[in-house]
Formats: C-alpha cells, sequence, structure tokens
C-alpha cells in the first residue's frame, strides 16, 4: 500500500566535490520524483544570467577615435585589441565600493602586454595569462579603462549613452560564471525507486567562487519567492495602519524566504513552523526547546531575527500580535 504524505519529503543528503580550483559538483538527494527538475532549471537560469562579476564597459586608447581604426605601434588594430581585452577577467579590489572603477595605463615597447600587466592597486586580474597586445619598439601605448560590477550581458549600444566622450563602448560580459550542467538520477529510498538525486556540475572564471555563485543563486530564488509569502489578497487591499503595511508584512514573511542553512530550516518544518510571526511569538527557551535544535541553528535564528529587526523574545504589541494570528489562522486554514 502507497505511504499516504502530508507534505513531500525534504533533502537531507548534499555532498560538494572540488574538481578543479574554480569547479565543483554539487549532488542533492532525495528529492521527490519531479521535484530535482523543479529546482534545477531556475537555478541553472539564475546562475548563468544573475551571477555578479566585473567587466570593462569603455575603453579610450590616446590618438585613437573609434573601434575601427589602427595603431602604428602595436601588432594589433583597435578591434582585435578590444577583442583581446574582452577576454581579460577583471576584479575589483575594494569590495566595498566595487560598483565602478577607472584604470590609466602607459607602457612601453617592445614588449608582450598580458592580463597579469594589468593589475595594479585597484583591480586583480583572474586569469593573468591572457595574451593582449604585442607593442613595437619605440612606442608607448597609453589608455584608459572603466571596469563595472554587473549582471548579465550588456551589449555596447546600451552603454553608449552613459560613457564620457571620447570612450569607446564594449560588449560586457558580466557574468562569472562560464558553465553549469546538472544531472537528474533515480535512486532507491524505503523500496521506493522513484526517488531522486541532483547534481550540478559549475564552472567560474574566477571573479567567485563556484560554491558562492551557486548560494548567491538560492538567495536570489528565495527573495523572487519571498513575495507571495504573505496573504496575496489582504496585499491588494488599502493599509489601514503601520502594521499592516509594514510590520505584519516581516512577520508574514515565509522562513524559507531567510537563507537559513539546510539543517536549520529542517528543524523549523518539522516542527510545523513556516513564518518569521511565528519565531517572534516565542520565548528563547521555546525555540531552544524545539525537537533537533542545535545551538548552531539557534544562534543562525537569533541572528536572522535581530537583521530583520525582531530579536528573540521582542515585545511585540498586542494588535500587532492579533492580527498577525487572524492571518497566520487563513493562511494555515
Amino acid at each position: 500500500m502507497k505511504t499516504i504524505k502530508t507534505q513531500p519529503y525534504i533533502p537531507e543528503d548534499i555532498k560538494i566535490e572540488e574538481l578543479g580550483e574554480n569547479r565543483i559538483t554539487i549532488s542533492v538527494s532525495p528529492f521527490e520524483s519531479g521535484y530535482a527538475i523543479t529546482f534545477a532549471h531556475p537555478l541553472r537560469r539564475l546562475l548563468l544570467s544573475s551571477s555578479v562579476g566585473y567587466a570593462a564597459i569603455a575603453l579610450k586608447i590616446d590618438g585613437v577615435t573609434h573601434e575601427f581604426d589602427s595603431i602604428r605601434g602595436i601588432v594589433e588594430d583597435v578591434s582585435q585589441f578590444i577583442a583581446n581585452l574582452k577576454n581579460i577577467r577583471f576584479s575589483i579590489k575594494d569590495k566595498e565600493n566595487d560598483s565602478s572603477v577607472e584604470l590609466s595605463y602607459n607602457f612601453k615597447g617592445p614588449m608582450v602586454l598580458n592580463g597579469k600587466d594589468l593589475v595594479n592597486d585597484l583591480t586583480d586580474v583572474v586569469n593573468p595569462d591572457v595574451y593582449l597586445a604585442t607593442i613595437n619598439e619605440n612606442f608607448e601605448l597609453s589608455f584608459s579603462l572603466t571596469i563595472k560590477k554587473g549582471i548579465g550581458y550588456v551589449p555596447s549600444e546600451e552603454i553608449r549613452a552613459d560613457i564620457p566622450e571620447g570612450y569607446i563602448p564594449l560588449d560586457a560580459y558580466f557574468t562569472p560564471v562560464k558553465r553549469v550542467v546538472y544531472d537528474i538520477s533515480n535512486i532507491l529510498l524505503e523500496d521506493n525507486p522513484n526517488f531522486e538525486k541532483l547534481v550540478f556540475d559549475i564552472q567560474t572564471d574566477g571573479q567567485i567562487k563556484p560554491l558562492e555563485a551557486f548560494k548567491d543563486a538560492i538567495a536570489i530564488m528565495y527573495k523572487q519567492m519571498a513575495v507571495f509569502g504573505v496573504d496575496l489578497q489582504e496585499s491588494n487591499a488599502p493599509s489601514r495602519n503601520t502594521e499592516d503595511s509594514g510590520e505584519l508584512k516581516t512577520l508574514l514573511m515565509t522562513l524559507s524566504s531567510l537563507d537559513l542553512s539546510a539543517r536549520c530550516f529542517n528543524c523549523l518544518d518539522r516542527s510545523g513552523l513556516k513564518y518569521v510571526g511565528e519565531l517572534t511569538c516565542m520565548e528563547e527557551n521555546d525555540i531552544k526547546n524545539i525537537k533537533n535544535m542545535g545551538k548552531k541553528s539557534f544562534d543562525e535564528i537569533a541572528e536572522k531575527l535581530q537583521e530583520l529587526g525582531y530579536p528573540i523574545g521582542v515585545d511585540l504589541s498586542e494588535d500587532l500580535k492579533a492580527t498577525f494570528s487572524r492571518k497566520l489562522a487563513k493562511l494555515k486554514a
């Protein structure tokens, strides 16, 4: 007889294997039948389209007026120089102020110019051996670059209006993820052969580590889905007060939107807890006494609630508690 379930099985087996400096596999199992592809496809899409990277968006070369010009003192013409430049992957060193940086360079020939020659106090180059140009003897090459932080691909036509006069706009390939493939296979769980194992193979260009890119994609998915974590019918109605429009929405955020570790989330989920407000209404000891709640998971929860402005033990107003309880009852009805 087939077991009757009230909720799908939550995967618990997660393994990460490094295949190289910037390549890993992540295997997750067991998924219910059909669930692996549900997560695999959007995560692959987010990894390729929404991972943050850096790219040169504008170039100015002394004595050059457009991208089809030539430079007498180097082997390459401007179009080939630009093509080579696009292969160089930059990283801004100051992560607190890494949205944009302006760089100026001056090189005297004869020399072979590679990516490593563009490293300075402001930027790193993650592929230093990439070839850029060959400078002839008795020639001095001076050029400036604008490096920006972004996601995806932005064509030069969309950049042209935002760069200073005299600069050549460049197609901007921000995406640091070079390759994402996934494989789904059936596995046996408790005599049921229809469970699934999902394996991601992720490779980046070095601007970001593959595991970091994967975690970022998960966080983006949580944030995108968090909009559905409130009563949609009520959210379209005019707000009556500050608690309805602000505080209540925070309390009605789903725990799945908090980017908790799998162990911590599973502990709460198995206890029937789904929303932030349920935790804020609990005393510290009540949370600690949740089955399988370890110190690490408790500290993680405390940190997340603190970030939201609702530390454990916060004193909520009676009106807010009552309103939340009514909304919660509707959501769980």
